[in-house]
């Protein structure tokens, strides 16, 4: 009996029309009106204006969050990159007694497995001038000839000279931007300045003296360009009254992020009492001020997106208003509620995804060509955007990270849904007897 009563039911839904004409969830005829409610006509031609204001909301939105975030993650990376390639991943200062071992602890140090290399160093501020008179502050960072090859951040951007000088001690190397300020090329003499001099029965005088420009070298980072000195660690040593000691030694390690692991065993192998520093601590103040700025944008320019995600809201209650007939008709034709709810989702749901994906179109192509962007508006307005004296970084960099866009995506996506759930909603609960009544 229930057999039967199972088989009636299957034969009166294969003989209902309205399933035939209407089919199973998102079916083709449902993709069809959604497709027909998105096509303009002139007397919607307001609500088509909203629905285009949507689409370029939701396209802006994602585009400016993927290029701001690119931006942003393209600077942590470059300046991570150069800060890291000049400056050591863990620093080794000595606590007991002046830092005369520093040969003897290098070898030590670089022996370690995860120590790419181990940098004794000594470092002072002075002015440097050149034949001009012209005057600028400066770190000179006393380095081996060899311990100065092995900085490829340096020693791969040569810009004009050589380290043939630098090698046999008598000459230094300088940055671009300094080397531009006081008016230098490379064989030209630059004069430093300390004030930790000679002792005299007068007091103690600057010491003052001229050292020949071996090599010009560019960084890329505008503030090590503008500001360092690299000179032989000998000659250091004797211009700032360190004779035979170094002040510190620079490790480089294969994998910054772990240096953690590598303290016990550098203690171990220093066999006295030496402090440790590493490059989070010496720049935690500066990256966590990046990383907050990254985090804030991203809160703030999620706003367009939910302000496009509006304008679908709005788009679509309109349409549904202005479709009321329609959606009555539907209904005595025999489509369901949940007929009229797909249709209606998948009308606003078209707006946010086609939106979505052209944002991210649009978003890869400006960061594949931001610098070529930058230097068109710089010649546009022309004025300097991002100046490197005050962003550090000589080109505008981009960095695309895979799982973030893609949770751009899904943020845009979701909003999206969420806006056309409601009207959508409204649709499907709208009584055709009402609807025909006021027609």
């Amino acid at each position: 009996m229930s057999g039967d009563i199972a088989q009636t039911g299957r034969m009166a839904r294969k003989a209902d029309p309205a399933r035939k004409i209407f089919g199973g969830a998102f079916s083709a005829y449902e993709r069809m009106v959604a497709w027909r409610y998105l096509r303009a006509r002139r007397k919607e031609a307001f609500i088509s204006v909203i629905a285009g204001f949507s689409f370029v909301g939701i396209m802006l939105g994602v585009a400016t969050l993927i290029i701001v975030m690119a931006v942003m993650n393209g600077f942590r990376a470059e300046l991570i990159d150069r800060i890291l390639g000049v400056n050591g991943h863990m620093i080794v200062q000595s606590i007991d007694r002046p830092l005369d071992d520093y040969d003897e602890l290098a070898v030590k140090f670089a022996a370690i497995d995860g120590v790419r290399s181990a940098i004794p160093l000594v470092d002072g501020q002075t002015l440097a001038s050149g034949y001009r008179g012209a005057g600028s502050g400066a770190l000179v960072r006393g380095i081996r000839a060899e311990d100065l090859q092995k900085l490829g951040s340096v020693s791969d951007n040569i810009l004009s000279g050589d380290l043939v000088g630098f090698a046999a001690g008598e000459g230094v190397a300088i940055g671009s931007r300094l080397a531009t300020n006081l008016g230098l090329a490379a064989g030209d003499s630059v004069q430093l300045i300390s004030p930790e001099g000679d002792v005299t029965p007068l007091g103690v005088t600057p010491r003052i003296k001229a050292y020949p420009v071996s090599a010009i070298f560019e960084i890329g980072m505008s503030e090590y360009d503008a500001s360092m000195i690299f000179m032989p660690l000998s000659e250091a040593q004797l211009y700032f009254n360190s004779e035979g000691v170094a002040q510190s030694i620079e490790l480089f390690v294969d994998e910054p992020d772990e240096v953690d692991a590598l303290r016990p065993l550098i203690e171990a192998a220093a066999g006295r009492q030496i402090f440790i520093s590493d490059w989070r601590q010496q720049n935690r103040t500066f990256f966590s001020a990046l990383e907050v700025e990254r985090n804030v944008m991203f809160m703030i320019l999620t706003l367009i997106v939910l302000v496009a995600a509006l304008n679908i809201i709005s788009g679509l209650i309109m349409l549904v208003k202005d479709k009321g007939r329609d959606i009555a008709i539907l209904r005595t034709m025999g489509a369901t509620s949940g007929a009229i709810l797909r249709i209606f989702f998948m009308t606003g749901a078209a707006i946010g995804v086609t939106g979505t994906l052209a944002g991210v179109a649009l978003g890869v192509v400006v960061c594949l060509n931001i610098e070529s962007i930058r230097q068109f508006f710089s010649w546009l307005s022309g004025t300097t955007l991002f100046d490197p004296e005050l962003y550090f970084l000589s080109q505008l960099p981009a960095d695309m990270d895979p799982g973030e866009t893609i949770s751009v995506i899904l943020m845009a996506i979701g909003l999206s849904f969420l806006a056309t759930l409601i009207p959508a909603w409204r649709a499907s609960r709208l009584d055709p007897v009402e609807a025909l009544r006021y027609e």
